[in-house]
């Protein structure tokens, strides 16, 4: 039921505004639909949740996500064990995308096989090359450095295994990117021959949207504080944090809010048990004079007594 009420919510916001809520856009030039690909661990108590065991002494469990860049609203998603590999669940994340679509992913989610049927669907994808990759180089653009572009080859896979899970060419990029305010030195992998190289650059670097996402639902909803021990009840709270995350994004819309999501959630659980137009309060907050005063107060998000 929570999985239902949370795509319905999601297709009515993307019927009314498509590109609302977008992120820093830094890349208009694609007209495209862009996804990026991920998953977050969602850390547990080992003595209480034996279901979830992670490692010797830790438990948790993981959310897969599919998140849709333009309006940063989430499009898919599988809450699983944190011990299952990202990589067995890529073909599930990965089943509704269409032709011309741009999916971008973690090097966890690198699975020749799913990405050569990316490829045959005419799905473009951008991804994190591993150091240990066996490849022949098929041709060199690029004989010497050119800005942030250190080299950008046309490859094919060398090991049998892997000619068999992804027979074609393939596009290997080094470039330096931003991480954490310091340039580094990746590799990437696409199975777009035409675009430039720093645009292949520029499409991973538009993933670190989905690490925001996050931590937005990690930290302002409290992902860390469960209210059940069971793996029902712990999967329930992640279904319900997503779908109220939707509805926030919708009332956003709706008031036009201009202020960050955490000051947004904040307002709304202050006005939980106040006879108030919520939208009309986002609307006129910080305007000068107010149909009303509104004083948050942080005993307000609580019932009396608890």
């Amino acid at each position: 039921m929570a999985e239902q009420l949370l795509w319905e919510q999601l297709e009515h916001l993307r019927t009314l505004s498509p590109g609302f809520g977008a992120g820093e856009r830094r890349l208009r030039r694609f007209k495209r639909r862009l996804y990026a690909v991920d998953s977050t661990v969602i850390t547990l108590v080992a003595n209480c949740m034996s279901w979830a065991k992670h490692r010797r002494r830790k438990a948790a469990t993981k959310l897969h996500m599919r998140l849709d860049l333009q309006s940063l609203l989430p499009r898919f998603a599988i809450v699983d064990l944190a011990p299952h590999h990202d990589n067995t669940r890529a073909a599930q994340m990965c089943a509704e995308l269409r032709a011309g679509e741009i999916a971008i992913f973690d090097k966890a989610f690198l699975a020749f096989k799913n990405l050569w049927n990316l490829t045959q669907r005419g799905v473009f994808w951008v991804t994190r090359a591993k150091e240990n990759l066996d490849y022949r180089v098929v041709k060199r653009h690029l004989r010497k450095a050119q800005g942030k572009v250190l080299r950008d080859d046309l490859i094919r896979l060398g090991g049998s295994k892997s000619k068999q899970l992804y027979p074609g060419l393939l596009r290997r990029v080094r470039a330096r990117v931003e991480l954490k305010g310091e340039e580094v030195e990746m590799e990437f992998l696409t199975n777009n021959l035409e675009w430039s190289p720093q645009s292949i650059a520029d499409l991973y670097g538009c993933r670190w949207d989905i690490e925001k996402f996050f931590r937005q639902i990690k930290q302002t909803f409290q992902l860390a504080d469960f209210l059940g021990n069971s793996a029902n009840a712990v999967h329930w709270q992640i279904w319900i944090a997503l779908l109220l995350y939707v509805l926030l994004r919708y009332l956003a819309f709706l008031s036009r809010w201009p202020q960050s999501f955490t000051r947004l959630w904040a307002l709304c659980r202050s006005s939980l048990w106040r006879k108030i137009d919520l939208v009309e309060l986002l609307r006129s907050y910080g305007i000068a004079r107010p149909k009303w005063r509104f004083i948050v107060r942080a005993e307000q998000a609580y019932f009396a007594g608890f």
